[in-house]
C-alpha cells in the first residue's frame, strides 16, 4: 500500500470512507423501511383483530356470511375452539386449523404473532399472523387474523435490488471523482517537483512557484524556497572558503618558493642561507599553523570536535596561556594580565580552551594595545571567561562576522593572519555547549566573552566528547 502513488492511496482511502457511508446508509434504509412496513402490518392487524372479535360476538359464521374481514388474497381471519376446531373461517381459508396445538395453548395465555407459509385461496402463501384470546359465544376462542406479506417482500427486494445495483455505480463515480479531485490538489506538488528536479548546483537561485492559498501546499513550497536558500548559501560560503583557503595556502608557499629560488639563483655565503632557510623555515611553520587551523574548522563541520574533557582548574589554563605569551608582550612593552575570580574545578577540555584563549590573546596582542586582560568568573549561565585589549576595538559593520571563515576587520589579504583564529574559537565553544560574543568597549577595547556550562558536557548530536576522571 506504501508503494502506491499518493494520488492512488488518496483515491482508495476517499472511495473506501464512501462505501463504508454507502453501506450505513443503505443499511439505516433497508431497516427503517422494514420496520415501517412491519408496524404498518402489526397496525392493520390490530384493526383487523377487532372486527373478527365484534363478528364473532354475533353468529357463529359471521366470517363467512360477511364474505371476510378484509379483501380476500390481503387478510383474512380464523376462530379457533378450545380443542383446537375451526369455528370461522375467511371463505378464502379452508378448515385447517392455521395453529398448531402448541401455538393454540399459548394464543389462550397471550397474543402471539407468527409468520409462516399458509394456503390462502388455494395457494401458499407467505403470511403473518396475529392470534389473541377471546370471549364469545359463553366460551374462550382463539382469533387469528392475518396478513399477505407480498408486498412487504416486494418493496423491500426491490429496495435491496436498487442499493445493490445502484452502490457499485455511485461507487464507481466516487472514485473517478477522487481521482480527478486528488490529482487537481497535487498538481502543484508535482509542477515543484519538476522544477525542483531542473534545478543543477549552478542554478540554486532559482525558486519555485509558490501557491497563493496559504495551505500546506503552499507551506511546502516556501520551505523548499527555504530549503534551496541555505543550499544556495551554504555552496556560497563553501566556494568562498575554498577560495580563501587556497589564497592563504598560495602566499607562504609562494614566499617559500621565493626565497629557496634566489638562494639556489647564484652562489651564496653562509649567512645568506641561513637566512633563507629561516625565512623559508618561517612560512613553512605558517603553513603547518594554517593546515591545523583548517583540520579543526573542518573536523567541526564534519563529526563535530572531539573533545576529551575532565575537572580542570580554570586558573591553570589562565596562567599557561598567560607565560606562553609574556615574553612577546614584554618586548612590546605590554602585560598579560590574569584575574582568576572562579578560583576552581571546571569539566572542559583544557587543551582545546587553552587554544582558543590563545588565539583570542594572539589577536589582542596583533591588532589591538595597551594590556590584554584574562579574567574568569562564575555567572548564573556558567564559567565565564574574557578576554580584553585596549586598542581601538572593531568597526560596528565586523562585528556580527567576527567569527566567520576567513573574515578580517580589515579584509586585506596582505595583513597578518588567515582570519581564522576567532572561528577557531567558535567552533571550541559551540563544541563544549557554550556560547561566545565579541563587543567594543564603552571608551576603547575589545572584549570577548566565552561562557561555558558548568554541568559536565555530554556529547552533541555530531560530535564526540569523551569525559577522563
Amino acid at each position: 500500500m506504501s508503494r502506491l502513488p499518493i494520488r492512488t492511496r488518496l483515491t482508495l482511502a476517499f472511495t473506501a470512507a464512501v462505501a463504508v457511508v454507502f453501506v450505513l446508509a443503505g443499511t439505516f434504509l433497508y431497516v427503517r423501511l422494514e420496520r415501517a412496513l412491519d408496524a404498518s402490518i402489526n397496525a392493520s392487524l390490530e384493526a383487523q383483530r377487532g372486527q373478527v372479535a365484534a363478528l364473532a360476538s354475533q353468529a357463529d359464521s359471521g366470517l363467512r356470511q360477511s364474505g371476510g374481514a378484509a379483501a380476500p388474497g390481503d387478510s383474512f381471519a380464523q376462530i379457533l375452539t378450545a380443542d383446537g376446531s375451526v369455528l370461522d373461517r375467511s371463505p378464502q381459508l379452508n378448515d385447517r386449523p392455521l395453529l398448531t396445538a402448541p401455538e393454540l395453548q399459548e394464543a389462550f395465555r397471550h397474543p402471539l404473532r407468527i409468520d409462516r407459509t399458509v394456503l390462502v385461496g388455494g395457494e401458499s402463501e407467505r403470511v403473518r399472523l396475529l392470534a389473541s384470546p377471546v370471549t364469545a359465544q359463553d366460551q374462550r376462542l382463539v382469533i387469528v387474523v392475518g396478513a399477505s406479506l407480498a408486498d412487504r417482500q416486494e418493496a423491500l427486494s426491490t429496495l435491496r435490488f436498487e442499493l445493490l445495483a445502484g452502490g457499485p455505480a455511485a461507487l464507481l463515480a466516487v472514485a473517478l471523482a477522487g481521482f480527478l479531485l486528488a490529482r487537481a490538489a497535487l498538481r502543484p506538488v508535482e509542477a515543484m517537483r519538476e522544477q525542483t528536479d531542473s534545478l543543477s548546483g549552478d542554478e540554486l537561485s532559482q525558486r519555485v512557484t509558490v501557491p497563493r492559498a496559504d495551505d500546506e501546499i503552499g507551506r511546502l513550497g516556501a520551505t523548499l524556497n527555504g530549503l534551496l536558500t541555505r543550499l544556495e548559501e551554504s555552496m556560497r560560503h563553501e566556494r568562498r572558503f575554498v577560495a580563501d583557503a587556497s589564497h592563504e595556502l598560495r602566499t607562504p608557499l609562494a614566499l617559500m618558493r621565493t626565497e629557496l629560488e634566489l638562494a639556489l639563483r647564484r652562489p651564496r655565503t653562509n649567512d645568506e642561507l641561513v637566512t633563507a632557510l629561516w625565512s623559508a623555515a618561517a612560512e613553512a611553520e605558517r603553513l603547518s599553523q594554517l593546515s591545523e587551523a583548517l583540520l579543526v574548522l573542518a573536523r567541526s563541520d564534519d563529526s563535530g570536535l572531539p573533545l576529551t574533557t575532565r575537572p580542570t582548574p580554570v586558573g591553570g589554563i589562565l596562567s599557561r596561556v598567560a607565560a606562553r605569551f609574556h615574553r612577546r608582550a614584554a618586548n612590546e612593552g605590554r602585560t598579560v594580565v590574569v584575574d582568576d575570580r572562579f578560583n576552581r574545578e571546571a569539566v572542559l577540555d583544557e587543551t582545546r580552551i587553552e587554544q582558543a584563549l590563545a588565539n583570542l590573546v594572539e589577536n589582542a596582542l596583533r591588532h589591538g594595545t595597551g594590556n590584554v586582560a584574562m579574567r574568569a568568573a562564575q555567572t548564573p549561565d556558567g564559567l565565564m571567561l574574557t578576554v580584553e585589549d585596549e586598542g581601538d576595538g572593531f568597526d560596528e559593520e565586523f562585528l556580527p562576522r567576527a567569527f566567520e571563515r576567513f573574515s578580517r576587520a580589515d579584509d586585506a589579504r596582505s595583513g597578518g593572519g588567515a582570519g581564522l583564529g576567532l572561528a577557531i574559537v567558535r567552533a571550541i565553544v559551540d563544541a563544549h555547549g557554550g556560547s561566545v560574543v565579541a563587543s567594543n568597549g564603552a571608551e576603547h577595547g575589545t572584549t570577548v566573552e566565552i561562557t561555558l556550562p558548568l554541568a559536565p558536557v555530554r556529547a552533541p548530536a555530531n560530535g564526540v566528547v569523551s569525559t577522563l576522571r
